[in-house]
């Protein structure tokens, strides 16, 4: 097979249907050998129902349907996992992102020979706020990680099989799409987009503060190694703090000890303490997780033109 489109489905019920027609005429101005691949994230609308009957009446469509949402990077993985194509493209299915992104992906790639040609967007959507956020939070994350990933770049994506293939060779239970990208290599290039942008984001405040701790948990041991410094630090300050002490003893300049001090000392040191050892708490909470070695989706059925139905 050519070319495969993935995408995945989460209360997409309102956008299936154009992003079908978009992605086909897309498609097929390039080539006749394509599949339109739909991965329903347990859509609790009746998405998946209508990417079933797209299904029914076009071979080139086929749809996984996963048992439950296991979240949307596992359900874009999975999608990967099982796409045919010698190009795969990979987009939300939301139109935020254009499937007719899709020509320019494809002569970027045949212009450069890259493995991945990837949509980063020229000015980032939304208000100063939201803009601000994600410059700090890319920044933040990049300040961490030994392959910083680019910022702003979006989900549409269009890589060779090779580097597919490569990509999913990760089997984190934990993962995030954008550090993985990074980390398998090959020689990847950006192109610049516009995407469009809804009227409210999905994504509150929280919700990035949460992704940006389990990111950096995620892909980075400098937390870790950064508390080893900061102990070393401390018990170097206390110890020179100590050493003074006693000098001020022995030369009969040491008056009683104020209280103040002393009880912000305490809530210091102690501050410091149940930090790290909440930081060590996560890490061993996602050690704990890939242990276990559980599947990290689970295919309920797929509707699939060359193997029937398969439950």
């Amino acid at each position: 097979m050519r070319l495969s489109i993935v995408t995945t489905l989460y209360k997409s019920a309102p956008h299936v249907q154009e992003f079908y027609e978009r992605a086909t005429r897309a498609a097929a101005a390039l080539t006749d050998d394509y599949e339109v691949l739909f991965v329903n994230d347990g859509s609790p609308d009746d998405a998946c129902e209508r990417a079933v009957a797209l299904y029914r009446r076009d071979v080139h469509v086929r749809v996984i349907d996963l048992s439950r949402n296991f979240g949307h990077h596992k359900a874009m993985m999975t999608g990967l996992q099982h796409a045919r194509g010698d190009l795969i493209f990979l987009l939300d299915v939301d139109l935020e992102e254009q499937p007719e992104w899709l020509a320019d992906f494809h002569a970027k790639l045949n212009e450069t020979g890259a493995d991945s040609v990837y949509g980063i967007q020229a000015r980032r959507k939304g208000g100063w706020f939201e803009r601000f956020a994600g410059s700090v939070y890319y920044k933040s994350f990049n300040a961490w990680l030994d392959h910083p990933v680019p910022e702003n770049a979006v989900t549409a994506r269009l890589m060779t099989r090779r580097y597919v293939d490569s990509l999913v060779l990760h089997r984190d239970r934990e993962m995030t799409m954008a550090p993985l990208w990074a980390m398998t290599g090959y020689q990847q290039i950006a192109l610049p987009v516009i995407k469009q942008s809804r009227s409210k984001s999905s994504y509150r405040f929280s919700n990035r503060v949460a992704n940006l701790v389990d990111n950096i948990t995620s892909f980075s041991n400098r937390p870790l190694v950064y508390i080893f410094y900061l102990g070393t630090f401390i018990m170097l300050l206390s110890g020179a703090y100590g050493m003074w002490l006693i000098w001020r003893a022995t030369h009969g300049e040491v008056g009683v000890p104020g209280w103040p001090t002393l009880i912000v000392s305490i809530w210091f040191l102690g501050g410091i303490t149940i930090f790290c050892l909440g930081l060590i708490g996560v890490y061993l909470s996602k050690v704990f997780a890939e242990t276990k070695d559980r599947p990290y989706t689970i295919v309920r059925a797929e509707y699939d033109h060359e193997a029937a139905v398969r439950r």
